[in-house]
């Protein structure tokens, strides 16, 4: 209830906030975790209403959801995160202000050591992708390699959450790969295999994530046809004959990368081996269209032994 709690006091008690909130902030140190819990995830609704900002409550409440990061309890950690996220849609002005203080927040909780279930790392990646719109390039500039090695893992997370905030956080990251364009596009490449793979994931929401990572990425890679492909073909209300689109896909990779085939070919045995069915299938159709359009100057690549197997 906290959070409708939150969003009817920033609506209508607005001249009381100011008291209540300085008197709820001791809470946030108690030994008890219910108590940290509630005035957490109420302070992180506040923070989602411009309210605050006009309350001057803004910057002490930025600070104590920052200290919550070191809280013992899962939930406080996750719920000030959720908070800080919220600055994009209450506060996006002081979002730019306090830029590199918010971006370090969510590194670190991507980062959390102790979050077993992700659930720290699923709130930090989708309150980020809330926060970008309102950074300032260079304070995401430092940090945007880290960030695109972190989540990738996350693409293949047995949780539909955590791959489909993932890889739109990696879709919203390219809008920053401009000024490190040849570091960024090491991380195009490596998600490449991946992101067009999971286009045939059993889950529409991850299906509709890799159709706007890859239409963010095109402008990026250099290849205009590719780019085309992804912007009209991927579109979210249009659908996509599978088989078709990858033929085309490594024609235009092949054309542009040939010698990528390796590597490729490579990410694609991985996926001989994945828990879902459509995906195994659509690997080997990969590495196929990959050697039915390469020259026969870049076959070599290709360990005949490996493919066969299938490792």
């Amino acid at each position: 209830t906290c959070p409708s709690v939150g969003s009817a006091m920033a609506r209508h008690a607005g001249p009381r906030l100011p008291l209540i909130v300085k008197n709820l902030i001791p809470t946030l140190s108690s030994v008890f975790d219910s108590q940290r819990i509630t005035t957490t995830a109420f302070f992180a609704e506040l923070l989602s209403s411009n309210v605050v900002n006009d309350l001057i409550l803004l910057e002490t409440m930025l600070d104590n959801m920052t200290g919550r990061q070191k809280d013992s309890c899962l939930l406080v950690r996750m719920l000030a995160l959720r908070g800080l996220g919220n600055m994009a849609s209450g506060s996006p002005e002081k979002v730019r202000k306090h830029g590199a203080k918010l971006l370090a927040s969510m590194v670190n909780g991507m980062d959390d050591k102790d979050d077993p279930n992700n659930l720290i790392a699923l709130e930090a990646m989708s309150s980020l992708s809330k926060l970008l719109d309102h950074v300032e390039e260079r304070d995401i500039q430092s940090m945007l390699l880290h960030i695109a090695i972190r989540i990738r893992p996350f693409f293949d997370s047995e949780q539909p959450e955590l791959r489909q905030s993932s890889i739109v956080l990696f879709g919203n990251l390219t809008k920053f790969s401009q000024v490190n364009c040849e570091v960024f596009f090491e991380q195009i490449l490596n998600g490449l295999v991946p992101l067009l793979l999971h286009l045939q994931d059993p889950k529409p929401e991850v299906v509709k994530a890799c159709k706007f990572a890859l239409r963010m990425c095109g402008p990026s890679m250099g290849c205009e046809g590719l780019c085309d492909m992804f912007l009209n073909h991927l579109r979210e209300d249009r659908s996509l004959h599978y088989g078709e689109f990858m033929n085309n896909v490594c024609k235009h990779l092949m054309q542009s990368y040939p010698e990528m085939l390796n590597r490729l070919v490579l990410t694609n045995l991985f996926y001989f081996k994945s828990t879902w069915v459509d995906i195994r299938a659509a690997a080997p159709m990969f590495i196929g269209f990959l050697v039915l359009h390469v020259d026969e100057d870049h076959c070599h690549q290709v360990d005949l032994d490996q493919l066969i197997s299938g490792e």
